[in-house]
């Protein structure tokens, strides 16, 4: 029998594998991965430290920020820069050559004199909304004063014909001598005068037009043709000044209360358009809540006289 016994049944049963060796489905683990020991690990970083070296293509700060990992781990590498900072970094400071500085200067000047150019229109075109028949209004007037320049010219120049083929030049002489006085007395004030004009009231029962509005009344007045004005009792000659007071205004230091009445003699057809003009006389006596009336006269009597003073200083340089 001992004989007949096979070698299998010599041979000792195999143990079973412990259970908590086995994972899920029977399936064993996998082995660990093997460690490598001090002396393998070293040895390794010796021969990257040889290569690296003996290449000279690596750096120590380049294999510390060359992955994600090793800046956000280990906090040594610098933060990489967002967008907005790249662009800032690339506007700010100013990298500025010499020809764009010259460029950004011929810029400036350009825009300064286009501003210019733009504010000096907008005020010269200050009639731009006016009417039609104002604008025609203010044309022939410029055609009357030129025409008015344009006759006294002829005048002046047929005086001094006379005078040059006259055959009694003292006789002409002395008759023009006369003819001028009376004309320089009357824009003197010193003889009354008479001819063609306007009447120009101004009601003003709240006082509130001062010297300053007379005056801008009187420059007007003179623009168009004005030969001889009087306000109320006084004569306007061409010293003639306007101040303030309590409850009116003076003119040449005599007290003239409203209304104010004006007596101008001059062609009528110069002098009512003049006041009536857009932003003219009439419209800004009219804000200040005042009554204005100009009315136009076939004769008007300018009456109010001026003593004539010798001058202290002023000498004739014929003499």
């Amino acid at each position: 029998m001992a004989a007949d016994e096979s070698p299998e049944q010599g041979k000792q049963p195999e143990r079973p594998e412990p259970e908590q060796e086995r994972g899920p489905a029977g399936r064993r683990p996998m082995p660990p991965e093997s460690r490598s020991t001090p002396e393998r690990r070293a040895s390794g970083d010796e021969d990257e430290t040889r290569e690296t070296d003996s290449t000279g293509q690596k750096s120590s700060k380049a294999a510390d920020s060359s992955t994600p990992d090793a800046v956000s781990g280990g906090g040594e590498g610098e933060r990489p820069k967002t967008g907005r900072e790249r662009l800032v970094a690339s506007v700010w400071p100013p990298r500025l050559s010499r020809a764009q500085l010259i460029v950004a200067l011929l810029l400036f000047i350009l825009g300064l004199g286009l501003a210019i150019q733009v504010r000096s229109t907008s005020d010269s075109s200050a009639l731009r909304g006016a009417r039609q028949e104002d604008l025609v209004r203010i044309l022939d007037e410029l055609d009357n004063r030129s025409q008015r320049l344009t006759d006294e010219q002829r005048r002046l120049e047929g005086q001094k014909t006379e005078l040059e083929n006259s055959s009694d030049q003292a006789e002409e002489a002395r008759k023009q001598t006369v003819e001028k006085e009376q004309q320089l007395g009357v824009l003197a004030g010193t003889v009354a005068a008479q001819g063609p004009g306007i009447n120009l009231t101004i009601d003003d029962p709240t006082h509130s037009v001062e010297a300053d509005k007379l005056l801008d009344t009187i420059q007007e007045l003179r623009a168009a043709g004005a030969e001889a004005i009087q306000v109320n009792s006084v004569r306007v000659v061409a010293d003639t000044y306007l101040s303030d007071i309590r409850g009116g205004v003076e003119i040449d230091g005599k007290r003239v209360t409203q209304p104010y009445r004006f007596k101008v003699i001059g062609k009528p057809e110069d002098l009512e358009p003049a006041l009536n003009i857009p932003g003219g006389v009439v419209q800004t006596l009219e804000k200040e809540q005042a009554k204005v009336s100009v009315t136009r006269r076939g004769k008007i009597i300018v009456d109010a006289l001026r003593e004539a003073k010798r001058p202290d200083y002023a000498r004739s340089s014929s003499q």
